[in-house]
């Protein structure tokens, strides 16, 4: 680039080290002296107050967490055998970051009467190898067989790690989305190809009226089950347009006919008959369970189970969870379970059940025999031949069997006075979570099992991401630099055709500190899962998931089971919530 003699141009950008993409940006010419900082020694020094502030910020906060840290790890249990309830001569020590139960809204639970659980995916946490490969068989043989669709489907595999929950599906146009909690789409896939920044624009940016998103275009992937189906769909999607004419149907006939293959396997019992043969291989175990239900129950407080699984399939599993751990007699089916529970409503057809104007009868349920009885909401009604009402041998009476109903009998059964006085734990942000939460004013608690390794991770990659927020700061305060340079290039009126370069030659370096920036934040995420990044973070916001978290969910933690740590009667405060113009200034 050539400069015009008798003018001189002195210019350096010296962009913060990433973790892994050192970007040192340097534009000089001794022939010119004009340097901002020098023209703008306040802006220097605020910049450089700011700076040094976030780095001694940085430093305590660093400081102090690992104290903290290594007094946790040094303390807590991490033997899932033998788990250290809070109520046993061990407990009450300081609990391991994957552990914890975090709050988003202030819960006294001394103000709980009543603590209700989902049975799948909170109770019983499935293993996605097994599990969701089963489900993902048994949809491509319903594709197949029932619906037409080609043979070469049977040999297709299923990646159960490629999916993340919070995702959306683009039904009419064959795109899987992430986006933020402003509903910005952030990464985007055409089945398993990504789109380009200028695709996404054009997409999703480019409309006069925002996308909201929701049913019936999309479809929200927001529960561990939806992981098998939205990878299918990727796959169907790729196949469509790579072998044309062999699939007649459109994008959106094919979301439609994978939903329909999946309901066609929970009607025929495909996927629970497999579960019922071997359970072991199906469900994690969590020796967890039974303490913390006694001792919440010991604590005075009710304990109820609401799930949409039919009793003779929740009687396996909750047998499997809560029965003898020894191989000769985990096989033998009983009923000592519900000793640990109040009330048990099966087939209870969430998120309609926690409308109390639902007029869904409730049947009293015969362990023993599976036979529905009329109640009156709740009340056994006299039977006109009494012969028909088998006897209860073998049963605690101080838990009741339903099936139905809705959300009225079970604060009626419960003695609620106040929806409020209600903790319910699940794992649907939608079935389980949304409904109870803005419908009833229950209290929520909203298990997210992947929580767990990616805290840990976070903790592990601490430095890095407070890396990442340095090189943030240094780059705006770059940009700022190189827009005031340009503004007195632009309005210099001498030379014009020489600033024009040295205008063009800035744009670069722009956009080369922005380009840095991204790949390095682009790393750190990849380390968390390569295609979809963390979970709770789309970029430096947090993502559609994590706002729904936050929205909907009182409390939050990776396992159900995680309760047991905490004292029954303990009183969970949420951190302070910071606006941006108060981070730098009042943040730990």
């Amino acid at each position: 680039m050539r400069i015009a003699r008798g003018r001189s141009f002195s210019f350096c950008v010296s962009l913060f080290s990433a973790p892994s993409s050192p970007g040192i940006l340097h534009f000089h010419s001794p022939t010119f002296s004009s340097s901002i900082s020098d023209r703008f020694p306040s802006k220097r020094k605020v910049f450089r107050s700011r700076e040094e502030s976030s780095d001694n910020q940085l430093y305590k906060s660093n400081t102090m967490d690992s104290k903290i840290m290594q007094f946790e790890r040094n303390n807590s249990n991490v033997d899932d055998k033998h788990p250290c309830v809070w109520s046993s001569p061990e407990g009450g020590q300081m609990i391991d970051i994957g552990k914890q139960i975090f709050c988003n809204r202030s819960l006294n639970m001394r103000n709980i009467v009543a603590v209700g659980f989902d049975m799948d995916y909170t109770l019983a946490q499935y293993k996605s190898e097994t599990f969701e490969s089963l489900a993902y068989e048994g949809t491509v043989k319903k594709l197949v067989h029932d619906l037409g669709y080609p043979a070469e489907l049977l040999g297709w595999s299923f990646d159960w790690t490629y999916m993340v929950r919070g995702l959306v599906l683009d039904k009419k146009r064959g795109n899987i989305l992430k986006m933020d909690r402003h509903k910005y789409v952030k990464v985007a896939y055409h089945g398993f190809r990504e789109l380009s920044k200028e695709e996404k624009v054009a997409t999703y940016g480019s409309t006069l009226i925002r996308d909201a998103f929701d049913e019936p275009e999309y479809a929200l992937i927001d529960t561990l089950f939806s992981l098998a189906e939205a990878y299918l769909f990727a796959q169907l999607v790729d196949f469509k347009d790579n072998n044309l004419g062999k699939i007649p149907a459109d994008y959106s006939r094919m979301y439609k006919d994978v939903r329909a293959a999946v309901d066609l396997c929970h009607r025929d019992g495909t996927l629970k008959k497999m579960v019922a043969k071997d359970p072991q291989r199906y469900i994690n175990e969590d020796s967890s369970i039974v303490p913390m239900l006694r001792m919440l129950r010991d604590s005075g407080r009710a304990t109820f189970l609401v799930t949409n699984s039919l009793w003779d399939y929740t009687n396996i599993v909750m047998n499997f969870l809560c029965g003898p751990r020894s191989a000769e007699d985990c096989s033998v089916l009983n009923f000592d379970w519900l000793q640990y529970f109040d009330v048990v409503i099966t087939g209870s057809a969430k998120p309609g059940f926690f409308h109390d104007e639902n007029r869904a009868s409730l049947f009293e349920v015969d362990p023993e025999s599976g036979m529905l009885l009329n109640t009156d909401n709740g009340t056994p009604m006299p039977q006109v031949d009494s012969s028909l009402r088998l006897p209860l041998k073998i049963l605690d009476k101080s838990c009741q069997v339903f099936q139905g109903g809705n959300v009225g009998h079970l604060h009626k059964l419960l003695s609620i006075e106040s929806s409020s006085q209600v903790l319910y734990v699940g794992d649907h942000i939608y079935g389980d979570i949304l409904r109870s939460k803005k419908v009833l004013g229950w209290r929520t608690m909203l298990v997210v099992p992947e929580l767990e390794k990616e805290v840990e991770l976070l903790w592990t990659l601490r430095e890095t991401r407070k890396e990442l927020q340095l090189f943030r700061y240094k780059r705006d305060h770059i940009e700022d630099q190189i827009h005031h340079l340009k503004w007195s290039l632009r309005f210099d009126g001498k030379n014009s055709v020489n600033n024009e370069e040295l205008l063009s030659e800035l744009d670069k370096l722009e956009e080369g500190a922005r380009l840095s920036h991204q790949e390095a934040q682009r790393e750190c995420h990849q380390k968390f899962h390569k295609v979809w990044g963390q979970l709770m973070k789309t970029g430096y916001q947090n993502s559609r998931f994590a706002h729904q978290v936050e929205r909907f969910a009182c409390l939050y933690t990776g396992q159900v089971s995680n309760l047991s740590l905490y004292s029954p009667d303990k009183y969970y405060r949420p951190s302070e919530d910071f606006m941006p113009h108060e981070f730098d200034i009042v943040s730990l």
